[in-house]
């Protein structure tokens, strides 16, 4: 289930994931980026078995909080259950996106976005992440310029929002 959510992140109802995608309602979500003590950005390759945008680099994590749980509360389990670490989170920044996909489905997100910082070992669960990587700032600048289609929409956009 997904919390939908009017145009000033209220509350409105509760649907099935899968519906709201394909309805492309508007529904809460959070994006994690984490930075490490070189000033470098965490990014993960989503798992191939993903129902949208497999395989593609991202932020640290993202998903949907639950009903009766809050953006910050679902940041911190979703970075256990996807790494396998948490950290200090802070919002920094949230924006409406809707961004259709070839399979039919449309990303349709009040979406926000939290900074965090680690430093010690990731423990990717192999289910959600194909794989993670350390990298500068300049680096993946200059990456998604040249290679915007490895990223995801969300990922770029929040790039261009926040202006790292």
């Amino acid at each position: 289930m997904v919390i939908l959510v009017d145009e000033q992140d209220n509350e409105i109802g509760l649907m099935e994931k899968q519906e709201a995608h394909e309805k492309a309602l508007l529904h809460r979500a959070f994006s994690v980026l984490v930075f490490n003590q070189n000033g470098e950005t965490l990014l993960q390759q989503r798992a191939l078995t993903k129902y949208h945008s497999a395989g593609l680099w991202t932020n640290a994590c993202c998903s949907h909080p639950r009903a009766g749980e809050s953006t910050l509360e679902a940041a911190h389990r979703r970075l256990m259950e996807e790494l396998g670490f948490d950290c200090q989170l802070e919002l920094k920044h949230s924006f409406i996106y809707k961004a259709p996909f070839d399979n039919g489905l449309t990303e349709h997100e009040f979406d926000h976005v939290f900074f965090g910082d680690y430093n010690d070992a990731i423990h990717f669960n192999l289910d959600e992440v194909a794989a993670v990587k350390w990298v500068s700032i300049p680096w993946l600048l200059d990456d998604i310029k040249k290679n915007p289609d490895d990223y995801t929409v969300w990922f770029r956009m929040i790039v261009e929002k926040i202006h790292l």
